[in-house]
């Protein structure tokens, strides 16, 4: 098998012309129908706003490369598109849960547009919960029946992305509210469990991969978290002094090459730096065995002006090597939004030298102290490049993974997958640039990248993954 991946990688080498100058190159598209049930059919009944509880949607919040072509993708808390009770922001009791994603990379025939074709497929579907009895919204008062899971059973019970699942007296991160919002994902290095970050809480938790039970909790500082909790994520925002910002907790997570240390990433500057008009969110860095945490500024690019700040969201964070990570920063234009892609760049940082923040609050405070970094990819026009139209560019560009390497022109190159989270919508209506409307599907963009482009570059070592190692990692064995 080996020797065939490698004699057809070599063999695209004949339908790539030579490059002048190293870049980040588009090699590849894939997508999987957004109109397609999952694999878990026990989950298939409507939900309160009449989706299907199982439909393959929203599965690129976040990507995790697991070795072996394979990735682990999430869906956020579910198909809240749909408008059907702003009581509770439109979230149904859509049971949280990853999927796990095989794909196929191969050369492309001459003359097609891209050099490679990746067709993904999916395998299996693995529901999240706890042992322990988690806390569910009643429904009293909000129009909705009670947030409890027709499925749970003894010692599972079962997280959903409703807005109201949630102890009232407890403060956010209080770790057995049931309400998830995944976001970000990570395999451990021995391959048996995953780190997903969320938006809620914010909350660090890790898996089972098999059972999709959760097995820990990593506590965040109390400055993440929020009193007074809503429903309503408006009137959160609004009765909340410190904290995160309601749907802008902890959007991208990372882990070292080495399996030691998780890195999170704020979607938003926190409510006390500034909020969404703050120009610096926090990355968190988590060391797995102990727990420990550490603080540190990120920068915003402002596409706006100071009188009219338009500060992008971050939606990723994926680690090159201990220290140096891309950052992915974006705005909500395009493919989804019914307008055109304007903003969306992928960020080489470096936290070498940089200055631990823990202790710093307020927007004033931050500035001078954030890390490092540098324009690694501009995706909007990378794409259009590749006569690919804005409009046609998801909004919501949101995960990023590495995955197996590539030969092209007799050169190895790296690999990076892009994927989008298309909200459970896998049909838009029409728009003014799609008077008929177009399908949204899952989609997975594919990036190679040569050695120079990432000179520190070091590939995390998944068990059972020896077999897809780069030839240069096998030669060093």
């Amino acid at each position: 098998m080996l020797k065939r991946n490698l004699f057809l990688f070599l063999l695209a080498s004949f339908f790539v012309a030579p490059a002048a100058n190293a870049e980040v190159k588009l090699i590849a598209i894939g997508s999987l129908s957004g109109n397609i049930s999952d694999l878990s059919k026990k989950t298939s009944a409507p939900l309160e706003n009449g989706v299907s509880g199982n439909l393959l949607g929203g599965i690129g919040s976040g990507i995790a490369y697991t070795g072996c072509n394979t990735f682990i993708a999430i869906p956020d808390r579910g198909p809240n598109a749909k408008a059907y009770n702003s009581a509770v922001d439109d979230t149904a009791s859509y049971i949280n849960r990853f999927q796990t994603i095989r794909v196929k990379l191969e050369p492309s025939r001459f003359g097609s547009a891209l050099p490679f074709i990746l067709t993904p497929s999916l395998i299996a579907t693995t529901l999240l919960s706890s042992n322990h009895p988690l806390d569910y919204g009643t429904g009293v008062g909000l129009g909705v029946p009670s947030g409890v899971p027709a499925l749970n059973a003894k010692n599972t019970y079962y997280f959903t992305g409703r807005s109201d699942n949630f102890d009232p007296n407890k403060i956010s991160t209080y770790p057995n509210d049931a309400r998830f919002d995944p976001e970000g994902v990570r395999v451990s290095n021995d391959g048996d469990s995953i780190f997903i970050s969320d938006e809620y809480g914010p909350y660090v938790y890790q898996f089972n991969r098999e059972t999709g039970k959760r097995i820990r909790v990593f506590t965040l500082d109390r400055k993440f978290a929020i009193s007074n909790l809503n429903p309503v994520g408006a009137i959160e925002i609004s009765g909340n002094t410190s904290g995160r910002v309601a749907n802008k907790g902890m959007e991208g997570l990372a882990i070292t090459p080495n399996g030691k240390t998780l890195v999170g990433i704020m979607q938003s500057p926190l409510i006390q730096d500034g909020g969404t008009n703050g120009a610096y969110t926090r990355i968190v860095k988590i060391d797995i065995a102990t727990g420990a945490t550490q603080e540190y500024a990120y920068q915003l690019d402002n596409i706006g002006t100071s009188a009219n700040p338009k500060y992008p969201t971050v939606s990723e964070i994926l680690s090159i090597n201990d220290r140096e990570f891309l950052v992915d920063e974006r705005d909500g234009k395009g493919l989804g939004d019914g307008s055109q892609a304007a903003f969306k760049k992928i960020y080489h940082i470096n936290l070498t030298n940089a200055q631990e923040v823990s202790n710093i609050t307020g927007e004033k405070n931050l500035a001078g102290k954030a890390v490092s970094k540098t324009l690694f990819l501009d995706v909007v026009a990378t794409l259009t490049q590749n006569g690919i139209k804005a409009e046609d560019i998801p909004a919501k560009l949101e995960g990023l993974a590495f995955g197996s390497d590539v030969v092209i022109n007799h050169a190895i190159k790296h690999t990076l997958f892009i994927s989008n989270d298309n909200d459970f919508v896998g049909t838009l209506a029409p728009d003014t640039y799609h008077p008929e409307g177009i399908d949204n599907p899952n989609k997975l963009f594919v990036f190679a990248i040569d050695g120079t482009d990432l000179p520190g570059f070091v590939p995390q070592k998944i068990k059972g993954d020896d077999e897809y190692r780069t030839p240069e990692y096998r030669k060093g064995r």
